[in-house]
Order: C-alpha cells, then structure tokens, then sequence
C-alpha cells in the first residue's frame, strides 16, 4: 500500500509540473497573437492588384468561322468558295448556314450564294 501511495505522489508531482508547463506555453501563444494582431492592424499598405487571368481563347466555332468568311467578301460567297476556303464538309456547311439564316445574320442573295445582313 505505501508503494501505491507513493506513485500517486510522484504522478501528482509530474502532473503539477505538466501544469505549469501548459499554462506558460499558453502566456507565450497569447504574446505571439497579441503581436501579429498588432503588426496586422499596423500594416494598412495597399495590396497589389494581381492581373485577372484570362481564360485560354476557344478555338472559333463552325458557324463563327463560316460567318467570318462571308463577312469578309462584298460581293457574297458561294457555297463552293465556302467549302474551299473553311475546309468543312457539305453537312456542316449546310447546317450552319441554315442556322445563320435564320437567326438573321445573313441573307441568300441567289441559290448558293450567301451575303452578310
């Protein structure tokens, strides 16, 4: 029994000193937070502006390339210079065309020949 009672002792000791160690490591993250906080308050300096990056450019799409193409002549372009000059096949090239068509950015001039509203 008196060899239990004194490992209770030498346990509370340990646990006593474990305290103290605590509360001393406690006092020193309250000085380093005081600290920051006041360094934080005293430096107001403008940031720097980082640049917005910019999105990487999407490669232009059938119909943007298409209507690019008509934009370009005066007279209008057929559908054969089409064919030629965007290298796409003859369902593409149909299909955007009807599409431009109807939403109203270009015109037919003639069968096949195509003109920019």
């Amino acid at each position: 029994m008196k060899k239990l009672k004194d490992q209770l002792k030498t346990i509370s000791k340990s646990l006593s000193s474990l305290s103290r160690q605590v509360e001393k490591i406690t006092k020193q993250v309250d000085k380093l937070q005081a600290k920051k906080a006041g360094s934080a308050i005293k430096k107001t300096a403008p940031k720097k502006k980082v640049a917005a990056k910019k999105a990487p450019a999407k490669p232009p799409t059938v119909i943007d390339t298409i209507l690019n193409a008509i934009k370009k002549t005066k007279k209008g372009i057929t559908v054969a210079q089409l064919k030629e000059k965007t290298e796409f096949n003859s369902k593409q090239l149909s299909n955007a065309l009807y599409k431009l068509t109807k939403k109203g950015k270009i015109e037919a001039k003639s069968r096949g020949l195509y003109v920019k509203k």
